[in-house]
């Protein structure tokens, strides 16, 4: 019978985010183990969001049997889950004022403004630097904790930004990536196009009904969400988000406030077909396994933008990825909020899969189809 732990770190680190340049902050990880299992045969693995759901509202959701985590941890592996700067309960640098909001954006946060108040810090919150050095720091901690040389590592949607950079430069440190809905825009700028920290706002806000809207549009199976999962999602966003669960409209039948979630505006570049191929490392010495739902319009861009930055496809990466170990699942009945639809226990033992083998249907290279059964295929 699996003992389950739970640890939550603090993990320090020196902010290069510009609003926090150079302070010492602390970065929020929790881990889940099985205490049964010997410290050594317990696989690290580090699990990252992505833009807007919190490290703990996607990967440790405790309601019924979507917590990721926790499936992986009774698996025998040792995970660690954590926040950015900017999301769930690391530090919100900038993120209190409700006038640091999109100004398109304020009055979901304020309904009662008259006009638009300018931001009281005029400038996007985080970047790709600052995120690479907080990964770099918890990847870091992770192997001096376990004294092992290498961690692998599952990332949610934008993670990717984070996640695939960080593997291309760092292989010796990374046995494996798993990718779920990457964001891969394969012709992204390969550098900053200014000077840090760009002017802009601090955030973007995300109301109950953006979640639902946003969500419906991949919804192309009947029951591929379960009646009550939207309330489950906003209520543990709402868990990690104290500030803004107090922002919003006031709700007529309970006079309290609706809520938003507070996503951080973060610029971002280098994460494209030239990174991805670097060296042939993401497929060499380190095995990806990239995985995304037939329904997701998320992660890929339709009709195509004209805009190379907002352009993303997920078979692009696949395709840059230059490495001969790399494998690429469709899942059938499946959007980008994958983790919170039917399809969540056949994505949670696919991952135990990888992790344990680096394969799947016993190949190390390929493109594949899962049914919603969790049967594998070849992909036509």
């Amino acid at each position: 019978m699996a003992a389950l732990k739970m640890t939550d770190h603090w993990v320090p680190h020196k902010s290069s985010v510009p609003a926090t340049k150079d302070k010492q902050v602390q970065l929020f990880v929790r881990e889940r183990y099985d205490a049964s299992v010997p410290p050594a045969d317990r696989k690290p693995v580090l699990m990252l969001h992505g833009r807007s759901v919190p490290a703990l509202a996607g990967f440790d959701l405790q309601h019924t049997s979507y917590g990721w985590a926790e499936a992986l941890a009774r698996a025998g592996h040792d995970v660690f889950m954590m926040d950015l700067q900017g999301s769930g309960r690391s530090p919100r640098p900038r993120m209190e004022d409700p006038c640091n909001i999109s100004p398109g954006q304020q009055k979901l946060a304020m309904p009662w403004l008259t006009g638009t108040r300018n931001p009281s810090y005029p400038f996007q919150l985080t970047n790709s630097d600052s995120d690479a050095d907080e990964l770099s720091t918890v990847v870091e901690y992770i192997r001096n904790e376990r004294q092992v040389e290498k961690v692998a590592l599952i990332g949610w949607s934008a993670a990717s930004f984070t996640m695939g950079p960080y593997a291309v430069r760092n292989p010796k440190k990374v046995e494996s990536l798993f990718l779920l809905a990457p964001i891969f825009p394969p012709l992204d700028d390969m550098n900053p196009s200014a000077a840090l920290p760009l002017p802009g706002f601090p955030m973007f806000v995300l109301s109950r009904g953006g979640l639902k809207n946003g969500w419906d549009g991949e919804l192309d199976c009947a029951d591929q969400r379960e009646p009550d999962m939207l309330d489950v999602a906003w209520n543990a966003l709402m868990e990690e988000d104290p500030v803004g669960r107090n922002w919003g409209a006031v709700d007529a039948a309970t006079g309290r406030p609706e809520g938003v979630s507070r996503i951080r505006n973060f610029y971002r570049w280098g994460w494209n077909n030239t990174t991805a191929g670097q060296g042939g490392v993401l497929g060499g010495s380190v095995p990806v396994l990239i995985v995304h739902g037939e329904s997701d319009r998320t992660a890929n861009t339709t009709p195509p933008s004209s805009d190379p930055r907002l352009n993303f496809s997920v078979p692009a990466l696949y395709k840059a990825i230059k490495g001969e170990h790399k494998l690429i699942v469709e899942v059938e009945c499946a959007g980008h909020s994958m983790p919170w639809e039917i399809q969540h226990k056949n994505l949670h033992n696919l991952s135990k899969h990888w992790l344990k083998h680096l394969k799947v249907d016993g190949k190390t290279q390929g493109s594949f189809v899962m049914d919603r059964n969790g049967a594998i295929s070849p992909a036509p």
